[in-house]
């Protein structure tokens, strides 16, 4: 899921003063709640004011091997017959029929949106893929790719399927209140002959959308103050800055 990282307010001078307008409708994401909850400091300098983080060495690898599955995905969609993924860890789901509104939810420009009148902001997420049990209740499913041996949930993955659980909700469907990880480990014991050896696991968690609507109200308040809070104590760049800060107080 790309961040949305373009400001929200921008200054615009004119008649001799500076006027503040709003640049873009507020939309946010699960990376973007993710951020306001490692740190609101850090969250309302990238989405107030455009500036972000330094970035992190860019995951090609992780890109690809989604691009990649979704391709097998959508073969056996097209197909009408199971992934064998799904097939080997038992799960009883067949894919999201509908591929035109998950051509839709997949960009993440149009993503699955639910959008609060009150708060006049946006919340968007774009699942990898989405399950349909025959109950009709519906999963969200994402690629995992990672090159550590073991599957490991952390909390941005669980803060990510609450979040399409709640949007999928939003939008009149009913859910499972379960979301399915699928990881493509780098098998490292294989070596490298001609290819990279992955091997595949899926894994179910429990869902739970109840505290997404808090914690969206709770980011976009803090965005429409004008003054950043603290950053979070273990913020590792509130850490650099104040280390620095102290360094050059020093050298005065």
């Amino acid at each position: 899921m790309v961040v949305y990282g373009r400001p929200i307010w921008k200054d615009k001078v004119g008649c001799g003063r500076i006027e503040k307008y709003i640049a873009m409708a507020m939309i946010l994401s699960p990376n973007s709640l993710n951020l306001f909850l490692e740190c609101p400091h850090c969250f309302w300098l990238e989405k107030r004011m455009g500036i972000k983080r330094p970035p992190n060495y860019p995951f090609s690898l992780n890109l690809a091997v989604d691009e990649l599955l979704k391709e097998e995905f959508d073969d056996c969609r097209q197909k009408g017959i199971q992934p064998a993924l799904l097939d080997e860890n038992g799960i009883g789901a067949k894919l999201f029929s509908n591929k035109r509104l998950l051509s839709q939810w997949r960009n993440n420009l149009q993503g699955i949106r639910y959008y609060d009148k009150a708060l006049q902001a946006t919340l968007l997420g774009a699942p990898d893929d989405v399950l349909e049990f025959e109950n009709g209740k519906i999963a969200p499913l994402d690629y995992k790719s990672t090159g550590s041996q073991a599957e490991n949930i952390y909390d941005k993955f669980q803060l990510q399927m609450d979040i399409y659980t709640f949007l999928m909700e939003k939008n009149g469907y009913k859910t499972s209140h379960k979301g399915y990880l699928a990881f493509y480990i780098i098998d490292k014991s294989r070596g490298v002959v001609d290819r990279l050896p992955f091997r595949k696991k899926i894994i179910e968690i429990e869902t739970n959308p109840s505290d997404i609507y808090e914690i969206f109200v709770d980011a976009v308040s803090m965005l429409n103050q004008t003054t950043p809070p603290p950053h979070s104590q273990d913020c590792k760049f509130g850490k650099w800055i104040s280390k620095v800060s102290l360094h050059q107080f020093k050298n005065i």
